[in-house]
């Protein structure tokens, strides 16, 4: 990949910003595109500018959901790649307000390949879908096996043959942006990757409760603040560091004449999977050199006892594998998060 310009929507959030530190490292030019509203959106900017002084940097404030500036702002910087992250991301604020995330969602995405369409057809598109399209799985067999949970018939996990189930507004926007990302490829011959991300974690990472769980937990135990557990905590998902997301991406932008229009998941696999507390509660203990109580709560409507992406596709026209083990993934992040209690009210 020669010298680019990157366009990121969605740049100043937690895989925005890791993602424009790693093509800014490589030499590339890159255009934050964010509205700032998100938790650590300002600090994660501070950060950026921070590492990488002088004019490979620009940032716009602005939302997706405005067309006109989107297209504007398309068409001066005329970018080679368009990474969209951009996005509503939580599936109870979408229940909420199903308006504001269809229109976030969908609208927002469809605006950015309208945009690209318009004025950088050229343009690599990365879209950012999730493993969410794949709706609730009732129909799957789950066993117990020790303290987890398991596929009873998928050894490689959910693959991207599964049938799509776009449970709650939140699996609706981003289905839609999904298939309308990959539809842009077929009908207007658009440079496009769909990638349905499992739990994607690590530094720079501000999670809560309803998003980011992985890092919420980490949040909270350096903290010392409550943690919360909907079932038994032996539901099970395959988790992917940071660092290996972003070398996804990159393979995809390296590839991308000969996989415009394919669709991946993008998790750690069954190599790199989590149950969400009997396994990681144990790893934190030992990072905090202390106990870290919990509360149990009910099931939450809709929650997967499982779920782990299968990523042999990826593996075989990417060229790529996860890297970073949760163990040392999850260390990474609990020390940065010790060194940086005041990001978090700390």
């Amino acid at each position: 990949m020669t010298n680019k310009h990157v366009l990121i929507t969605g740049g100043a959030g937690f895989i925005g910003c890791n993602s424009a530190d790693h093509f800014l490292r490589q030499g590339h030019h890159v255009t934050v595109y964010d509205n700032l509203t998100r938790k650590g959106g300002r600090s994660n900017l501070e950060w950026l500018h921070a590492q990488h002084g002088g004019d490979r940097l620009r940032v716009i404030e602005a939302d997706i959901r405005d067309y006109d500036r989107l297209a504007a702002v398309m068409s001066v910087a005329s970018p080679d790649v368009v990474l969209h992250l951009a996005g509503q991301v939580a599936v109870t604020s979408s229940v909420v307000d199903p308006r504001e995330d269809f229109e976030i969602n969908a609208l927002g995405t469809f605006n950015v390949l309208e945009a690209v369409r318009h004025n950088a057809p050229g343009a690599a598109v990365l879209y950012a879908s999730t493993n969410k399209v794949y709706g609730g799985m009732e129909e799957v067999g789950i066993i117990r096996r020790g303290d987890r949970y398991a596929y009873a018939d998928y050894p490689h996990g959910t693959p991207e043959s599964f049938p799509l189930d776009f449970h709650s507004p939140y699996g609706c926007s981003k289905g839609a942006g999904d298939q309308y990302t990959r539809d842009y490829a077929r009908i207007y011959g658009l440079r496009t990757l769909v990638l349905r991300q499992s739990c994607i974690y690590g530094q720079r990472q501000f999670g809560v409760e309803d998003q980011g769980w992985v890092a919420h937990f980490v949040i909270a135990t350096v903290l010392g603040r409550p943690i919360s557990i909907y079932g038994d905590g032996m539901q099970v998902r395959d988790v992917l560091y940071i660092d290996d997301l972003v070398a996804a991406y990159q393979a995809g932008i390296d590839r991308i004449d000969n996989l415009s229009g394919e669709v991946f998941n993008l998790g750690g696999g069954p190599d790199n999977t989590l149950a969400i507390w009997t396994e990681f509660g144990p790893l934190l203990e030992a990072l905090a050199g202390r106990p870290v109580p919990v509360n149990y709560g009910p099931w939450r409507p809709g929650d997967q006892r499982v779920f782990v992406a299968d990523i042999r596709r990826a593996g075989e026209r990417l060229g790529w594998r996860p890297q970073v083990s949760p163990a040392e993934g999850i260390r990474r992040l609990y020390e940065w998060v010790a060194a940086n209690p005041g990001l978090f009210g700390g």
